[in-house]
């Protein structure tokens, strides 16, 4: 399945991955060969404790190697700006409270509620998509069906 992302995002993914594997991956080595060298691994809490970490670091470094090889590159250039997609910026209005939001959609791997950057996979995500300035979406939220306008979406 393609992951599509900008080449921010793609950069963001190498180089997470470059850190697992240049620091953290020998600086857990370095743990299990200290834990090992204090003797019985049999009752050794600290050589279990870093091959577990161990077991999960390699398991990041897969996912986020294949999450790269999947990934593609989005040209924003070529993106339309008359309904809501995969990078739209889009300002909402939650039409029973009156209150304007506004979110771009990206990626999965790109998401940060803090900045305003909601995952694509997310129910408002998949709700917006398709839409057109002016239409109304209603949403399946945990707290309950709500509507929202689409006020505006840009990039």
């Amino acid at each position: 399945m393609a992951n599509y992302v900008t080449e921010e995002g793609l950069r963001k993914l190498q180089q997470e991955l470059e850190q697992l594997t240049t620091v953290e991956r020998p600086k857990i080595s370095q743990q299990i060969a200290e834990a090992r060298d204090k003797g019985d691994l049999s009752e050794n809490a600290e050589y279990d404790a870093a091959r577990e970490a161990q077991g999960l670091l390699e398991l990041r470094i897969a996912k986020l190697q294949q999450t790269i090889i999947d990934s593609r590159i989005i040209d924003e250039s070529k993106l339309d700006n008359s309904v809501v997609q995969i990078l739209s910026k889009v300002t909402i209005r939650n039409i029973k409270m009156n209150k304007t939001m506004q979110y771009t959609l990206v990626a999965e791997t790109e998401a940060d509620f803090k900045s305003g950057k909601i995952s694509i996979n997310t129910p408002i995500a998949k709700g917006l998509i398709g839409k057109k300035v002016g239409d109304v979406a209603e949403i399946q939220l945990p707290a309950g069906k709500t509507s929202f306008e689409i006020v505006e979406i840009s990039r």
